[in-house]
């Protein structure tokens, strides 16, 4: 089967509807900015979220004051600076958002997005006709388990054991040798999560190793055109198969890495916007937040992902084979994977054989991650949604210099977090698009 194919069968869906959404529930973002992404050991979160923000009031040609609401997602703060409250009001505060009500988001992994899709609301709603989503976090500890311990949190923390005893199952179902997922000064506890579902996804449907190598190799090689990116070099194939094992079956260059930094994104309404004389604005199509419900492993068009993106979609009036570029959050390469079924870019199943195909590549039918993933681009938890919603605004703006996709004019993001019984707690996928509606 094609890629084109792949993706034509996902689902069926009305043709775009962009242009026909009224003009007074219309959201657009207005201005992006963020940070590189890295291990910055003198960089503080006021200063990181200061580059950030300063740089979307600068891109939408507007200033703090103009600013009537703010979301602050952050994650580490609490265990890692001792900023254990008000976060947000304090970071904001020496950048004169001041006054306005200032909101503080932890949603896991997807904080950001979270962030995101709050500000989306205020202004859809009236409630503000101008709202800051800044998410920004000082992840990187020179005490790597402390920062690994953050992430510790991230399920239900009184049903550990049954957490391990699921992990344990799915990968024994697959043949796989006993290892129990533990945690570990050396890595997250959600790549044992990860290695799990990608073998058990080796057994339902036949993915290999190579396939997800293929994933990462890719990720890597469209870092090296983000001068934002954690990290900047190629990897082959056969050099991401042999590099040091993480948990089988992932090797280090398949996982997401550690690392600070900050995104923030100014959203309005028309109201907003006509304030806004040099703005470029760029449309929310659909943006859907939603939390995990019990369901069967094989209920899968209950899967988190899978009912957020049907949502979206119909939000938005496309479907995925509108999609021109997307960001997803692989903090593996299985992740993309398996978000990539979930969205309906590919049948179940096919994910591996789609990312091999080289589809999702630069140049290829579909591109994703083309700012390098979580993977390579760096996963600073608090911002990582944000910046998703950066990089595909760069995008539908044609922006994004050497990793831009030509004629990009539908985006979608993806960004999950936590896990609660067999998937994500929290999911957004959010759909953005350029010149689809007429401006106010």
């Amino acid at each position: 089967m094609s890629a084109a194919q792949g993706r034509s069968q996902a689902g069926s869906h009305r043709s775009p509807q962009g242009e026909g959404v009224p003009v007074s529930s219309a959201v657009y973002i207005v201005g992006v900015g963020m940070t590189p992404t890295g291990k910055f050991a003198d960089a503080t979160l006021h200063q990181l979220t200061a580059t950030a923000v300063r740089a979307a009031l600068a891109d939408a040609g507007a200033t703090g004051a103009q600013v009537q609401m703010a979301y602050f997602s952050n994650v580490a703060a609490s265990y890692l600076q001792g900023q254990h409250m008000v976060a947000g009001q304090v970071v904001l505060r020496e950048l004169g958002i001041v006054g306005v009500p200032i909101v503080n988001v932890e949603n896991a992994c997807a904080s950001a997005s979270t962030a995101f899709w709050l500000a989306c609301q205020s202004v859809r709603s009236g409630s503000a006709d101008m709202a800051l989503a800044v998410g920004a976090e000082k992840l990187y500890d020179a005490n790597k388990s402390k920062s690994f311990e953050i992430f510790g949190g991230g399920f239900d923390v009184t049903r550990q054991g049954e957490l391990l005893a699921y992990l344990e199952r799915l990968k024994g179902a697959a043949g796989a040798p006993a290892d129990p997922a533990v945690s570990s000064p050396q890595r997250s506890v959600f790549m044992d999560i990860y290695a799990a579902l990608a073998v058990n996804h080796m057994q339902r449907h036949g993915l290999t190793q190579r396939q997800l190598a293929a994933v990462a190799a890719k990720n890597h090689a469209h870092s090296v055109h983000n001068p934002l990116a954690q990290y900047r070099d190629a990897w082959s194939i056969d050099e991401v198969l042999a590099a040091r094992a993480i948990a089988d079956p992932l090797t280090l260059p398949m996982c997401a890495p550690i690392g600070d930094g900050a995104a923030a994104v100014l959203v309005c309404n028309a109201a907003g916007l006509r304030r806004l004389s040099g703005a470029a604005p760029v449309d929310v199509l659909a943006c859907q937040l939603v939390s995990g419900l019990p369901r069967h492993d094989d209920d899968v068009d209950l899967a988190i992902t899978r009912r957020a993106a049907l949502a979206a979609y119909e939000g938005a009036g496309i479907g995925p084979e509108d999609v021109d570029v997307a960001e997803v959050h692989d903090a593996t390469a299985f992740g993309e994977i398996l978000q990539t079924e979930a969205l309906g870019f590919c049948a179940r199943g096919e994910g591996g054989v789609f990312a091999e195909s080289g589809a999702t590549a630069l140049g290829g039918s579909l591109p994703i991650n083309v700012s390098g993933g979580l993977e390579s681009k760096g996963h600073p938890i608090g911002a990582t949604g944000l910046m998703q919603i950066a990089e595909l605004t760069q995008q539908l703006r044609g922006q994004a210099g050497l990793r831009q996709v030509a004629g990009a004019r539908v985006a979608l993001a993806e960004n999950g977090g936590g896990f609660i019984e067999n998937e994500e707690a929290v999911a957004c996928v959010t759909l953005l698009g350029a010149g689809r509606r007429r401006r106010a």
